[in-house]
C-alpha cells in the first residue's frame, strides 16, 4: 500500500504541475510573452527552492524526454509547413539550415574564445549549442500568426532543418573534446551521414505513411492520429538506428503528409497540434528543473550568457544568416525580420546537456551559459517579434487554424452529391469527408451514407482542388456559369 500511496502522490504532483504549466501558458498569451520563457523561469526557480526537484530528473532522463517531445513538435511543425510551402522556400530553408548554422557556430566560437577567455574546444561547444534555432518556440510563436510572403515559412523551415545540423555538429564537437584521435574530418563526416540518412528515411517514411493513410482504413477514427504518431516513432527509430538524424527524418515525413488530403486528416492535425503543445510544456519544465540558478549567479555565468546572447543576436546571426539571404527575393524588412527571429529554446539546452553527459571540460558552465542565452532569446526576441514586424513593415496577423476540421459546405438541391452515397462521389484522393451533419445531428459516416440537400459536410481538401470539390456539393455557382 505504501508503494501505491507514493505513486498516487507522484501522479498528484505531476498532474498539479501540468495544470499549473497550462495556466502559465494561458497567461503567456495574455502577457504576449512566449510560454517557454515563463516555464523555464518557473521550473528553474522551483528547483532552487525545493532541492529534491533539482535531482528528480537526471540529464539522461531529460534528454530522452526532450527527444520524444521534439519528435512530436517536429512532426506537427512539418505538417503545418506542408510540401507546397516548403517548395516555395526550399533554397533559403536549406541554406540557412546548413550553412547558416555552421556560420553562426563559427562566429560565436571566435567571440566566446576572445571575450570569455575559454579554450577553442569550449568555445566550439558553446557555438554549436546556441547556433540552431528552436522548433518548439518558433512553431509556438509563429504557428498562431500569419506572415505575408515567405518569411514565416523560411523561419519555420530553418528551425526544423538546422536542428539536425546542430545536433550532428554538437555530437562531433563532443567527440572532438573527449577523444584524442578525433578531428575536423570526423565532425564533417558525422554531419554528412546524419543529414543524408535522415533525409532518405524521412522521404521513404512520408511516402509509405501517406499511402497507409489513404489506402488502409481503420475501424475507429480515434486510431488515425495514433497511427501517424507511431509511424513518426518508427521513422525516428529507423533513422537513428542507421546513424542518421531522426529529427530530420520526422520533419521531412511531416512535410510530405502536411498538405496532402487523406481520410480523417482533420482529427490527425487536431490531435497532433494539442500533443505538440503538451510536448512543449513537458520539455521546458523538465529542462528548467535541471538548471541551478544559484550556480549561474555565483559563477557570474549570467554575465557570460548575456555576452554570448548579444554576440549571437547582433553579430553572428546577421553575418551568417543575413549574408545568405542577400540573393533571396525578399524585401529588406523581411530579411531583417528573419535575422531577428532566430529564436532559441529547448534544442540549445538539449545540446548543452550532451556536453554535461559526456563530461567535457567546463560542461556545467556551458550549460548555465546556454540557459541564459535561451532565456534572453525567448524573453527579448520572442516577446519583441510583433513589434519588430511592425517596425520592419512585415504584415503579420493572428489567425486560427480553422481548416483542421475541413471546409464547411452545404449540399445544394440538384448538386451532384444530392442523393448519392459517399462512395459514389468523384473525390478520388483529392479530398475526403470528415463529417456530415443533418438537422443538427452528426451522422455516422461510412461509404454507404447517402447525402441529401441541406446536409452540412466538412471536407478536407487543398486550395487548388477546393473549387472543383465545392461544385460537387454546392453545384454550379453563378460565377461558374457566367
Amino acid at each position: 500500500m505504501d508503494e501505491l500511496s507514493d505513486f498516487g502522490l507522484t501522479v498528484l504532483l505531476v498532474s498539479l504541475a501540468g495544470s499549473l504549466a497550462i495556466a502559465l501558458r494561458v497567461l503567456s498569451d495574455r502577457w504576449a510573452v512566449p510560454a517557454a520563457g515563463i516555464l523555464l523561469i518557473a521550473s528553474a526557480a522551483l528547483s532552487d527552492l525545493f532541492e529534491g526537484l533539482h535531482d528528480a530528473l537526471s540529464f539522461v532522463d531529460v534528454q530522452r524526454l526532450c527527444t520524444v517531445a521534439l519528435i512530436v513538435i517536429l512532426l506537427d511543425g512539418g505538417m503545418h509547413i506542408g510540401l507546397r510551402r516548403f517548395r516555395a522556400a526550399s533554397v533559403p530553408i536549406l541554406s540557412l539550415g546548413l550553412l547558416g548554422t555552421l556560420g553562426t557556430t563559427g562566429v560565436v566560437a571566435i567571440a566566446a574564445h576572445e571575450l570569455l577567455d575559454v579554450s577553442w574546444t569550449v568555445a566550439g561547444l558553446i557555438g554549436a549549442a546556441v547556433a540552431p534555432t528552436d522548433p518548439a518556440v518558433t512553431f509556438a510563436v509563429l504557428g498562431r500568426r500569419e506572415i505575408r510572403g515567405r518569411a514565416g515559412t523560411i523561419l519555420e523551415g530553418e528551425s526544423g532543418f538546422n536542428d539536425p545540423v546542430g545536433i550532428a555538429l554538437m555530437i562531433g564537437m563532443v567527440e572532438f573534446a573527449t577523444t584524442d584521435d578525433a578531428g575536423v574530418a570526423s565532425i564533417v563526416r558525422e554531419v554528412a551521414v546524419e543529414l543524408a540518412v535522415g533525409l532518405a528515411v524521412g522521404v521513404a517514411g512520408g511516402v509509405v505513411l501517406l499511402a497507409l493513410m489513404r489506402r488502409f482504413p481503420l475501424p475507429d477514427s480515434a486510431l488515425y492520429p495514433l497511427r501517424v504518431l507511431l509511424a513518426a516513432g518508427v521513422v525516428y527509430g529507423v533513422a537513428a538506428g542507421l546513424h542518421g538524424s531522426g529529427f530530420l527524418a520526422v520533419l521531412v515525413t511531416g512535410i510530405l503528409i502536411g498538405d496532402a488530403a487523406a481520410p480523417h486528416k482533420g482529427e490527425v492535425e487536431r490531435f497532433h497540434s494539442a500533443l505538440a503543445s503538451l510536448a512543449e510544456i513537458a520539455a521546458f519544465v523538465a529542462l528548467g528543473l535541471t538548471v541551478d540558478l544559484g550556480f549561474i549567479f555565483d559563477a557570474n555565468l549570467w554575465l557570460d550568457g548575456l555576452v554570448v546572447a548579444a554576440v549571437l543576436a547582433i553579430v553572428a546571426r546577421p553575418l551568417a544568416v543575413g549574408t545568405l539571404l542577400l540573393p533571396v527575393r525578399l524585401s529588406w524588412g523581411e530579411r531583417g525580420f528573419i535575422v531577428w527571429s532566430g529564436l532559441k529554446g529547448a534544442v540549445p539546452i538539449l545540446l548543452a546537456s550532451l556536453a554535461v553527459i559526456a563530461g567535457t571540460e567546463y560542461a556545467a558552465e556551458i550549460y548555465g551559459i546556454v540557459f541564459v542565452v535561451v532565456l534572453v532569446s525567448v524573453l527579448v526576441q520572442g516577446t519583441g517579434l510583433p513589434y519588430v514586424a511592425t517596425m520592419l513593415k512585415v504584415p503579420m496577423r493572428y489567425v486560427e487554424r480553422d481548416t483542421i476540421e475541413g471546409r464547411r459546405m452545404v449540399v445544394a438541391p440538384g448538386a451532384f452529391a444530392d442523393g448519392r452515397a459517399v462512395r459514389a462521389l468523384p473525390l478520388a484522393e483529392r479530398a475526403w469527408l470528415s463529417s456530415v451533419d443533418r438537422d443538427g445531428s452528426r451522422l455516422t459516416l461510412t461509404g454507404s451514407t447517402s447525402l441529401r440537400a441541406g446536409d452540412v459536410v466538412r471536407v478536407y481538401s487543398d486550395e487548388t482542388t477546393e473549387p472543383a470539390v465545392r461544385r460537387i456539393f454546392e453545384g454550379a455557382q453563378p460565377s461558374d456559369e457566367s
